[in-house]
């Protein structure tokens, strides 16, 4: 399978947002890509209300996503936000959302692990997902998680265990000092401790695409990367909106799992 990360950096208008979901999936169309990741936050950037965007798998806006890789004839996997039920004090929530669409897939994941991280909480505006996704696709199984999910492993591992060849990563990394290399140590570790590619997506620095972010948001710092099973990065982007391309295949994994097999490795009787 051909597999293509779009870096973009998108802001609070959604109409302008998915213009920039449908030029970029047309580049990875003409790359003869078979499947496009876009970043978390695609539908609306952090740092601006969520609540009145967000919208159902099935609403307007997903609903365009959908026509565009119909008409493309390409997987677009892209970050969205769908409505949530209230916080504990009554306080409207959204849910993190993936939304997966093209010839023959529709499926959805609800961020697992919220960003309750270096001063920002999500929890307060965003309500967890509870359950893994994954989905079959030319003949690969690819696993879904977003963004803060990259530092809980057993995620990853859940996903290759039940098959998967790879995990898509969308993400907004915020900014911060050595948040960066925490970023790619982060990825290749996943690729590594279970055996699989990772497609990490990741938002641009805003700086870098001439884009006015609010202070303090999430709002991405670029270096998406796609790493194969054994921790080698086979495309790595800049700061700037940049296409990735790369092909991913089967048996590439199933070499990898039996030269390093950590998976059957694991030792399932150790507790606390």
């Amino acid at each position: 399978m051909r597999i293509a990360a779009a870096q973009i950096v998108t802001d609070e208008d959604p109409q302008q947002n998915l213009q920039l979901v449908e030029e970029w999936a047309t580049k990875a169309a003409d790359a003869g890509a078979d499947l496009v990741v876009f970043p978390e936050a695609t539908q609306r950037a952090f740092g601006h209300p969520l609540k009145p965007i967000a919208e159902t798998v099935d609403g307007p806006w997903a609903d365009q996503v959908h026509l565009i890789a119909q008409r493309l004839g390409i997987v677009i996997v892209v970050g969205m936000f769908t409505p949530g039920e209230p916080n504990e004090e009554g306080k409207p929530r959204v849910k993190n959302t993936l939304l997966a669409t093209g010839p023959s897939v529709f499926v959805s994941y609800d961020k697992l692990h919220l960003y309750d991280a270096f001063g920002f909480q999500e929890s307060k505006t965003v309500q967890a997902g509870e359950r893994a996704v994954r989905f079959d696709n030319r003949g690969l199984r690819l696993g879904l998680a977003t963004c803060y999910d990259i530092r809980f492993p057993q995620l990853f591992q859940a996903h290759a265990n039940d098959g998967a060849q790879a995990t898509i990563l969308p993400a907004s990394w915020g900014a911060g000092p050595g948040k960066v290399e925490q970023w790619r140590t982060l990825v290749t570790a996943r690729a590594l401790d279970s055996t699989q590619y990772i497609i990490a997506c990741g938002q641009g620095l805003p700086d870098a695409a001439g884009v006015q972010a609010p202070e303090g948001a999430p709002t991405g710092v670029g270096h998406s990367m796609i790493v194969s099973p054994t921790g080698q990065v086979l495309a790595e982007a800049g700061e700037a909106p940049e296409l990735l391309v790369a092909d991913i295949e089967a048996d590439t994994v199933e070499k990898a799992r039996k030269v390093l097999p950590v998976l059957t490795n694991a030792r399932k009787d150790i507790t606390g």
